[in-house]
């Protein structure tokens, strides 16, 4: 799969500054959802860089810190998950995507962002919204790969603090073992209860 197509129009159109948008932890029972928006050079294209899901933990951690190295700019963001039980995951998503982008140092001229069925506000005229981006779009793939290592590394701390529901295993999603632990100890405090209310109704 072409995975700079949507960059290589906006090249086409003498863009240079385009970030790609993604998010990690939509699904969870436990933790944050975390955002990134990553701006990389034209001229650099790191071999092997695609979906987060499709690379082993060791290729995406490799990947991750070429990428920091090299981007022009990154942003990485973080929405809790007492904000997440608040607003719902749709909405947290939009403010954590809005914000990595606002918050980054250089302003990017058009911005990529993994698919969603509501649109962002971003103040930048040249916006792509790409089903199954992180496999379509290079900038966005990158996106994916530093939220995902940043995200796996965060659910590993908590596992320090809450070591009963083996975080560093499951990065907080809904397995078999997480659940029978929540059935059975109840959630701790990063859990997200608005997730985990079909088995745990206290």
């Amino acid at each position: 799969m072409d995975n700079l197509e949507y960059e290589r129009k906006f090249y086409g159109q003498g863009v240079t500054l385009v970030c790609g948008v993604d998010e990690v932890g939509r699904g969870p029972l436990a933790g944050p959802l975390v955002c990134a928006a990553v701006i990389m050079p034209v001229d650099c294209v790191i071999e092997g860089v695609t979906d987060s899901k499709k690379l082993s933990e060791k290729k995406r951690e490799y990947f991750a810190e070429i990428i920091k190295q090299k981007a022009i700019a990154y942003k990485i963001v973080e929405v809790s998950e007492k904000v997440i039980d608040e607003i719902n995951i749709l909405n947290a998503v939009k403010r954590g995507m809005e914000n990595a982008v606002k918050e980054l140092p250089v302003k990017p001229q058009a911005v990529i962002i993994d698919g969603l069925n509501t649109h962002l506000n971003l103040n930048c005229e040249k916006t792509e919204y790409v089903v199954k981006g992180d496999l379509k779009s290079y900038n966005v793939a990158c996106a994916s790969i530093i939220a995902k290592v940043y995200r796996d590394a965060l659910m590993t701390a908590f596992s320090k603090d809450y070591p009963e529901y083996a975080f560093e295993k499951h990065k907080g999603y809904g397995t078999k073992e997480h659940i029978d632990k929540i059935k059975e100890i109840g959630p701790c405090c990063i859990h997200r209860r608005t997730f985990i209310k079909k088995f745990w109704a206290k």
